[in-house]
């Protein structure tokens, strides 16, 4: 915990979990970089550039996505971006401890539970579960609403992230062999 400032205000930042960050980033990279290799082997009529320049964008996106923060202090919860993410692509929120009503459960559409705060005007703010010590952060919650958050979980567990780090790994191994491939019909 860091003090925000000489009130006694304790600030904690809980950023992604760099488990959950670089499998995704790792898994874009696997998905996305044999793609203008293969568009120059096949002749495909979409331009490596244009491809390369896609790819780009795309990971800028993702990062940016990856960058959120959730910013927790006496007064608020709050999740927020760097200063370089556009407000228009990642807004984030903030909500007072005095303002949180309630802690519900959603399923997700794949089977999952998800988690949002409901606030006394009826809005509602999705918990973040993705994040490195979102145990603390349960605690934090539980210690500044009374909720009773002993029965809320992570979205998905770190073994999974392991496991697809692990397909990922092997998916880019076999990427640098169509690349390797690809390459060799260019000659």
């Amino acid at each position: 915990m860091t003090t925000a400032n000489s009130t006694s205000v304790q600030t904690a930042i809980f950023r992604l979990s760099p488990l959950i960050r670089i499998t995704l980033l790792c898994l874009y990279i696997a998905l996305t970089v044999p793609l203008p290799f293969l568009a120059e082997a096949t002749k495909a009529p979409t331009p490596p550039a244009l491809l390369w320049a896609g790819i780009s964008i795309g990971l800028v996106g993702l990062y940016a996505v990856l960058s959120e923060r959730v910013v927790v202090n006496d007064e608020s919860i709050q999740v927020t971006y760097p200063t370089w993410v556009p407000r228009f692509f990642r807004k984030g929120w903030s909500l007072s401890w005095a303002n949180v009503k309630d802690l519900k459960p959603r399923t997700t559409g794949q089977g999952g539970l998800v988690y949002y705060f409901l606030s006394k005007e009826g809005k509602a703010y999705l918990l973040p579960m993705r994040i490195a010590g979102f145990a603390r952060l349960l605690k934090t919650i539980q210690d500044r609403t009374g909720i009773d958050t002993t029965n809320v979980y992570p979205l998905a567990q770190p073994w999974m992230y392991v496991i697809l780090l692990g397909f990922t790994i092997l998916l880019l191994l076999i990427d640098g062999w169509t690349i390797m491939t690809a390459l060799g019909q260019l000659r």
